[in-house]
């Protein structure tokens, strides 16, 4: 299951597992920011090619405005994914949020 906890105006937290089950919750829970926002992925334990394309969708969105989405604290796994998926390159990734 997938926590998504609004820490601050400009960052959200999200927990546990971001599968296809999850999706349209996520989606439904990003789409609340229309500024540049940073994403905790500290609790983060999975994230499927579907969470992905919801992270996708809205940095589109968000970068369409102007705005970006920046991601921190990712554990191995969740930072291996984005590195094989080559998703490393498009979103800004800081390894020490």
């Amino acid at each position: 299951m997938l926590t998504i906890e609004k820490v601050s105006e400009d960052m959200v937290r999200l927990g546990g597992r971001f599968d296809a089950s999850q999706a349209e919750k996520a989606a439904a829970g990003l789409s609340d920011y229309n500024k540049t926002i940073t994403i905790d992925m500290a609790d983060l334990d999975y994230i499927s090619s579907m969470g992905l394309s919801v992270l996708v969708q809205t940095y589109k969105r968000l970068n369409e405005n102007g705005e970006g989405l920046r991601l921190i604290n990712l554990n191995s796994h969740v930072r291996d994914v984005f590195r094989f998926t080559r998703l490393d390159q498009v979103f800004d990734i800081v390894e020490d949020g």
